[in-house]
Parts: structure tokens; sequence; C-alpha cells
């Protein structure tokens, strides 16, 4: 799984940012909007999405259920009906890894 990281300082992003991080389209993101009921990020006056770190934490569990395991729609809804937490804790515990693998490694680069 991989875990897209977001800016500390940031509350907000746009779907176009939100895109690149995941490499898919924008389009594809407004359609896990309508499918996934999970999936709700914040709209300002004109209309335009605006992600959070839980919106973009959701989308993570949702791409990685479908794009990397091969769920399909339904089945990835299943999923997270089901195992919502334990797929939240995983997520979670990769991120803590990958963020001491990061640390690690630039330990190793000083040395």
């Amino acid at each position: 799984m991989n875990l897209i990281q977001v800016k500390p300082d940031k509350l907000y992003y746009s779907i176009g940012e939100v895109a690149k991080m995941f490499n898919i389209s924008k389009s594809l993101i407004r359609y896990w909007e309508t499918e996934f009921e999970l999936l709700k990020p914040h709209k300002n006056g004109k209309g335009e999405r605006r992600f959070t770190k839980k919106n973009i934490e959701q989308l993570n569990l949702i791409y990685h259920l479908v794009k990397e395991k091969g769920f399909t729609l339904k089945g990835a809804k299943s999923e997270l009906s089901s195992n919502k937490t334990k797929l939240q804790r995983k997520q979670k515990a990769i991120g803590k890894l990958q963020e001491l693998k990061s640390f690690l490694l630039g330990i190793e680069d000083r040395l």
C-alpha cells in the first residue's frame, strides 16, 4: 500500500492536486465520490471540491483496494463496510513504517 504524503500545514487540497498525488484523473475521483459514501470532500461557495487530510486517507483506502488489489467497486465497497477499521490501522502502520524507513535512509546517507 503506497501511502500518500500530505503537507502538515496545508488544510485543503484541490481535486487537481489530489489527482496528481494518486496519478489518476479528476474524473475518476469525481466518479469514486459518487460510488463511495465515505468519500465526501468539502465544497466551497463555487462548488469546487476541497479535500482534507481525512478525505485523502479515505481516497487512499479506495485506491489501494481498487487499483492495487484489483477489487471491483462492489467488492471494495463490501471490504470497506466490513473491514474499514482494520484497513485504516494497516494504512496507519504502513505510513509510520515508511516514515521510519525515510528517517533511517537519511541517517545512512549522512554516515
